[in-house]
Parts: structure tokens; C-alpha cells; sequence
């Protein structure tokens, strides 16, 4: 992908710095650019009180929406930024209709608890891989563990093939048409 190329109109997913999640949404704000952090109120508990507070729903995450090439480099050169998040070589884009459901779901005082959660993969599972030289092949999940990889097997001409297969390449079995 040629970045003389790139289309950068759309919503970007900016990781920042821990707990610096405010102060770069505060600058991306003075910079003019449009930056989307969704908040959610919590209970912090300490050993004499209670207090309601806001924290981010995607800790490190803030949701950047960028014009221009120049929008896109000025937001990454923010103190507290540290890169756009990236699924192989394309920046993850977030379409506005996740965003406005995002809003609704933090906008809505009837809905209370919100917690983000990944959905752990289960052996035995099957996914449909997405990216990568593989790519369009199902597999069945043999083992998860700690490093953000599954283990596979891809069952092809009677043969097994194991594989190593970063998490961002597989596409859950209910979106497999």
C-alpha cells in the first residue's frame, strides 16, 4: 500500500499511553481534529468510600476521525499518541455506524454495567481465516494460548496442516457465509 495513495477520510483507532487516554482527546480537540472517546461511569472502591467515576470503555483507544494526511500525522505526533492500530498492513478503519452505536450504547441511562470483553476462542471451534497466505481456509481451533496466536488444523486433501495464526486473521464461524 503506497501512502501517496491512501484514502485517509474515515474513523481511526489511536492507542495511546495508559491512563493518558483524556489528555491526547483534550489535544486532539485544540488541534481541531474530531476525536471520539466513549466513557462510561464506574464505582471505585476504596477502603473508607465509594466514588462514581468515568473511565474509557477501550482503555488506551480513542476514535479519531481524519480529514487529511495532515490530520493523520498531527494526531499520531500528540504527546501521549503512539500509533494507529493495524490489522497486517491496513490501519484499522471503524465505519460511522459503529460509532453512532457506540454513542447510543453510552448515551442510554437505562443501560448500566457496560464492560468490553474479547471473545475467547474455544478448541474445537471453527473460524474461516481472513488474511494472510491462507487466507478463505476453515480451520478448527486445537489450542489457545498466551501470546494473541491459536494453534490450527486445516483439514486439506487429507492432510494436516498446523499452523501459528495471529487472532486478527480469523473471522468468527457465525459471520462465515
Amino acid at each position: 500500500m503506497t501512502m501517496t495513495n491512501y484514502d485517509y477520510k474515515g474513523w481511526y483507532v489511536l492507542c495511546v499511553k495508559s491512563f493518558h487516554e483524556r489528555k491526547v482527546y483534550d489535544q486532539l480537540l485544540e488541534s481541531s481534529i474530531e476525536a471520539f472517546l466513549p466513557l462510561i461511569e464506574t464505582i471505585k472502591k476504596w477502603s473508607d468510600r465509594k466514588k462514581v467515576i468515568l473511565k474509557p470503555l477501550f482503555p488506551s483507544y480513542i476514535f479519531v476521525n481524519i480529514r487529511t494526511s495532515l490530520d493523520f500525522y498531527k494526531a499520531l505526533n500528540l504527546n501521549g499518541a503512539y500509533t494507529y492500530i493495524r490489522f497486517g498492513v491496513n490501519y484499522a478503519k471503524v465505519k460511522e455506524h459503529e460509532i453512532n452505536k457506540i454513542k447510543l450504547l453510552i448515551g442510554d441511562k437505562e443501560i448500566t454495567d457496560i464492560d468490553i470483553a474479547l471473545m475467547p476462542l474455544v478448541v474445537g471451534e471453527t473460524k474461516r481465516i481472513t488474511f494472510g497466505p491462507l487466507c478463505g481456509m476453515d480451520c478448527e481451533i486445537l489450542k489457545v494460548n498466551n501470546q494473541n496466536k491459536v494453534i490450527v488444523r486445516i483439514d486439506s486433501i487429507q492432510l494436516n496442516i498446523t499452523a501459528s495464526i495471529p487472532l486478527h486473521y480469523l473471522l468468527e464461524t457465525s459471520k462465515i457465509a
